[in-house]
């Protein structure tokens, strides 16, 4: 499973890309406005610490046809080809997608609530569907089905499309997801800290410490104990 940071926050996502095996950065619209600065400045920034290789996912605004394509246009000029271009799964969309599939433009289809959204992005071309996993809980369904229920329908018809989950209330359901297989997930960096974020591990590691020293003296470690 790919695991992708969810934000924008230069400072955080160099915190967090530091600890964790990252395999790029997703954002939104809403995200870029958290920032409150241009959104290019931002994404150049993001782009220039995590590299050319890693995945950078960024969605269009327009949401006409022709708005759309150059918006993808001016996306893929400023961060460069390995840009993953994000269009909501809309009927445009779908046609967006369509025409930058037929340019070799790397496509994420956002905005999936249902798994026949899901099929249709990838029908038409989409390298990832995101389907949103809280937002679909919040309407009464189940998100984490759902994303299994996308990824069954592409493997079950032979497609070349990947699941990429999005909107996590909680490190559980991340779990879920990695222990089902599912390709990438993109989480926000509070659910990323609580991912191992367990009092008993720090209770243990502190425990160990302390047996330590009163084995060899305070501040003593197996860097320094040698007689």
């Amino acid at each position: 499973m790919k695991f992708i940071i969810d934000d924008a926050n230069i400072d955080k996502i160099k915190e967090i890309w530091e600890i964790y095996p990252c395999d790029g950065v997703t954002t939104n619209p809403s995200i870029l406005a958290k920032n409150k600065k241009n959104p290019y400045l931002t994404l150049k920034e993001i782009r220039d610490f995590i590299g050319d290789e890693a995945e950078l996912h960024v969605q269009v605004v327009a949401n006409d046809y022709q708005g759309m394509l150059l918006d993808a246009n001016t996306i893929l000029k400023e961060l460069g080809n390995h840009t993953y271009v994000k269009v909501p799964t809309t009927p445009v969309g779908l046609k967006v997608i369509k025409e930058l599939k037929r340019n070799s433009i790397n496509i994420t289809a956002t905005a999936i609530y249902s798994p026949m959204q899901g099929y249709l992005a990838g029908k038409a071309g989409a390298n990832y569907v995101a389907p949103y996993i809280n937002r679909i809980d919040n309407l009464g369904y189940n998100g984490i089905e759902v994303a299994k229920k996308i990824d069954h329908i592409f493997k079950n018809n032979n497609m070349d499309v990947k699941v990429l989950a999005a909107s996590f209330k909680n490190s559980y359901q991340v779990l879920e997801l990695c222990e089902y297989g599912i390709a990438a997930c993109t989480i926000s960096i509070d659910i990323i800290e609580g991912l191992i974020r367990n009092d008993s591990v720090a209770k243990a590691v502190d425990d160990f410490i302390q047996d330590f020293e009163e084995l060899c003296g305070e501040e003593k470690t197996m860097s320094n104990c040698i007689k």
